[in-house]
């Protein structure tokens, strides 16, 4: 939930929510030279929804679809140019500096040439640091195969010394004919072995080894050695770990087999020579390289940080700029062109109080274009429904958004919101209620709102931007929510005596800790909330059952007159006399014949003090209307009026049901005869929405389906009141169970951390009742409690009076831009 409802500015009195702006269609003929500075002033006045004139043609067929098409490609660049600044650890400036001297134009070469700038310093970046990676690989190789050489070579020439020696030690006869012999063998028939190495992933050089020793028979020498630190590949630029090789193999075939299985591993290959000497010089020459291309792209990432931070300090300005271009041209798609392809047709709807606002905008937009025709301003006249726009603020826009999410009111319609502003977290708290958690929620939302300027220029998460954006709901919840806990007396369920002492004491020593029902009443009544001594005694659980539950019932029967009442409000204002004697006044009757003189026994019996059974009373008024109440009884003249009332109750029913189609088709018959012969109204009339008066009046009067529909309506209304009373128990029922709760953390984790007299298992406890009370009883009881007064009000409350069956009033406006997704 955000701040945007439906507008902006200062803070507006719940009643204007009561009913919607009037609003009226209006015609604009814009001369062509002056249609772009017009759409923009009216962008930023944001007080015109326009329609769109020209819904049979495809996007590409309207008029400003190159435009449009100009300003796509400036925002793909503006998006490139935000990936690159991402990549670069960098964010635009959030301030915007707005110039009035850019022109689409200029700023549209300006970003082709950055970005083929860009482009360009991408490319040589990426090909310099390809360049780097083969030769710090390169380098690897030389060190580590020339090392691996050089151990060789050192274990060959030991153990030819140590043949010579052996040789020399062992001389006989023999020997010189046996050297001679070997020396004469035919140097034609030794083997020369060919050599290749490179750099292997590590994760692949065991499956390299296998394939390599299955592929030869087994006629290779491998020998690798892992590398310390990962590498950064050439060709996908990602750190990797990989170990240096050394392949020797024997002819041709070989080597082809062993170059297809380093393509196929992504083995990085480099040509070593077998001179130390050799090794020597190419280590230097490779040292020197990487060198050399170390500062190149240092500099060249010095110069890409310098592009992308000049392009940062501009880039939001030229971001909405962009946006309000393509916003503006979407926007002249939606108009029609006239015969003379002189001007441009729009036709929108607006409140009726922004009229002059409007016309001010037309008369600046044909100056500030050098127009010599300026634009024409005119209302219509229609019967085709309009948006639904209610002026909202910061502290209302919460609330307009909890009774929008169950549906958007019809226009004129009575807005439930005005009356959630205060019922809503009233429900909420008489579930919650428990002034110590009441305090935790308050300060959490002082939290947000004292930081709301930071905040709302912050992207927040998707749950903290939620709860952010209904931080002033939060807030009456809390306030509310103190209050019904200092009524319940409760502090984290511990009762404190706020308001003075209690009015009980006990009558002797056999009562001790209020345990007992020896309790009597020594000083005058508790002043406000429940007595203390009431918390902890025997007859706390059925004293708070009944006192919640009967709160429960007449909390509910209170909203649901309530919203039958708001049913006569839109029956009169729409002046449809049929809604108010056969809905109104029957369903005022039926409820408040059962649940209304329900009420008021619980109200009687409170203030008299009387014992009498209730549920007696209500169950035998419709089995036994006629027996005697006895002790039940809790006035005078009692059982006649419970006969009047059920009859009255009985009566509704078929007052409901019978009159209203038969009378609804003879208004039919009488309008359709009326029709021709009523004269034309005249266009100077003011507007009118006369919801008898749609479209429906042209279609044929199908009695028996609006009989059904009416029969349908009785029962749901029958059956939901009854059902409606029943679902309001489930404030009892949370409220029982969030203080249960609150108790059993009390008692069975904190007092019995401290009935052990030990330092750390008393940490221990203190910190499993914080997590406890804040994951349980501020997060999962507050979203329950939350849930279920959402419930009651969209469907107990709601579904007595509202329709919701209109939709919003979405303006064209530049302070929207903002809010949306690039």
């Amino acid at each position: 939930m955000g701040d945007g409802g439906g507008g902006r500015g200062g803070c507006c009195p719940p009643m204007d929510l009561f009913r919607s702006e009037p609003m009226q269609l209006v015609q604009l003929i814009i001369p062509i030279e002056s249609a772009h500075h017009t759409i923009s002033y009216l962008g930023d006045l944001g007080l015109i929804q326009f329609k769109d004139l020209n819904v049979e043609k495809s996007p590409f067929q309207r008029t400003y679809a190159a435009q449009i098409k100009k300003c796509a490609e400036m925002a793909r660049k503006l998006r490139f140019f935000k990936e690159q600044m991402s990549k670069a650890g960098l964010s635009p400036s959030a301030k915007i500096m707005m110039r009035g001297d850019i022109d689409m134009d200029d700023l549209e070469v300006k970003l082709g040439e950055l970005e083929a700038e860009l482009v360009e310093i991408n490319a040589n970046g990426e090909k310099l640091q390809r360049a780097y990676s083969e030769l710090a690989e390169y380098k690897l190789v030389l060190h580590k195969a020339g090392e691996f050489f050089y151990s060789i070579r050192s274990s060959a020439t030991a153990q030819q010394r140590e043949i010579e020696a052996h040789s020399i030690s062992e001389e006989s006869v023999d020997t010189p004919l046996l050297l001679e012999q070997e020396m004469s063998t035919d140097l034609s028939k030794q083997v020369k072995l060919g050599f290749l190495a490179g750099l292997v992933p590590r994760v692949k050089s065991m499956a390299f080894e296998r394939i390599l020793f299955r592929a030869t028979r087994g006629n290779v020498f491998l020998r690798q050695s892992a590398v310390e630190d990962p590498v950064t590949d050439p060709v996908s630029g990602e750190k990797i770990e990989k170990n240096v090789f050394v392949v020797f193999y024997s002819g041709e075939k070989v080597k082809n087999k062993i170059l297809k299985i380093c393509d196929a591993f992504g083995a990085n290959r480099y040509s070593f020579p077998e001179d130390l000497g050799k090794q020597a010089q190419m280590i230097t020459e490779v040292s020197g390289r990487l060198s050399e291309l170390k500062t190149t792209i240092d500099v060249g990432l010095l110069h890409r940080g310098n592009l992308l931070q000049t392009i940062g300090d501009q880039f939001e300005q030229w971001n909405l700029l962009v946006r309000k271009e393509k916003s503006i041209y979407h926007t002249l798609n939606m108009l029609s062109i006239d015969v003379t392809k002189k001007c441009l047709v729009a036709e929108g709807w607006s409140p009726t109080f922004a009229t002059k606002q409007i016309q001010d905008a037309l008369q600046r937009a044909t100056f500030d274009s050098n127009s010599q025709v300026g634009a024409i301003f005119q209302v219509l006249h229609t019967i085709e429904s309009p948006p639904t726009y209610f002026r909202t603020n910061k502290f209302t826009s919460a609330f307009q958004e909890i009774v929008d999410a169950y549906g958007v009111a019809k226009y004129q319609e009575a807005n439930p919101g005005v009356f959630t502003i205060v019922t809503f977290p009233f429900l909420f708290a008489v579930m919650f209620g428990d002034w110590g958690h009441g305090l935790c929620l308050l300060l959490a939302t002082l939290f947000f709102i004292i930081r709301e300027k930071k905040l709302s220029n912050q992207k927040l998460g998707d749950i903290t931007e939620m709860t952010f954006g209904g931080r002033y709901v939060i807030l009456m919840m809390a306030l509310f929510s103190i209050y019904t806990g200092l009524i319940y007396n409760e502090f984290f369920s511990v009762p404190f005596e706020l308001f003075g002492p209690s009015a009980y004491a006990c009558r002797d020593l056999s009562c001790r800790d209020a345990s007992t029902a020896g309790l009597i009443k020594v000083r005058r009544t508790y002043p406000f909330g429940v007595d203390p001594v009431w918390h902890g005694s025997r007859s706390e659980l059925p004293f708070l059952n009944s006192l919640k539950m009967k709160m429960s019932i007449l909390i509910g029967v209170a909203q649901m007159n309530l919203g039958i009442i708001l049913s006569y409000f839109n029956a009169k204002f729409f002046q449809n006399s049929l809604n108010i004697w056969f809905q109104f006044v029957p369903q005022m009757i039926f409820l408040n014949s059962l649940f209304g003189y329900l009420s008021v026994l619980i109200i009687v019996k409170w203030c008299t003090g009387s014992q009498a059974d209730l549920y007696h009373v209500m169950i035998y008024m419709f089995l036994s209307p006629t027996d005697d109440l006895g002790e039940n009884q809790l006035f005078i003249g009692q059982k006649t009026g419970q006969i009047v009332l059920l009859l009255l109750a009985l009566v509704a029913v078929p007052w409901m049901l019978l009159p209203k189609p038969f009378l609804m088709k003879k208004q039919h018959e009488e309008r359709h005869q009326s029709q021709l012969y009523v004269p034309l109204q005249s266009t100077e009339d003011s507007f009118q929405l006369d919801t008898s008066h749609d479209s429906h009046d042209h279609e044929e009067f199908e009695f028996g389906e609006v009989f059904v529909h009416q029969l349908i309506h009785t029962i749901e209304f029958v059956l939901g009141a009854v059902s409606n009373t029943a679902s309001y128990l489930r404030l009892w029922a949370l409220s029982l169970a969030h203080s249960e709760l609150s108790s059993v953390f009390y008692e069975k984790v904190l007092l019995l951390a401290w009935g052990f007299n030990n330092v750390i298992i008393l940490i221990v406890g203190i910190i499993v009742f914080i997590c406890a009370t804040i994951g349980v009883l501020l997060v999962m009881e507050t979203l329950s409690a939350f849930l279920h007064a959402l419930r009651l009000h969209w469907v107990e409350f709601q579904n007595k009076f509202y329709e919701g069956d209109g939709y919003k009033f979405c303006p064209f406006s530049f302070a929207l831009l903002s809010e949306e997704d690039d």
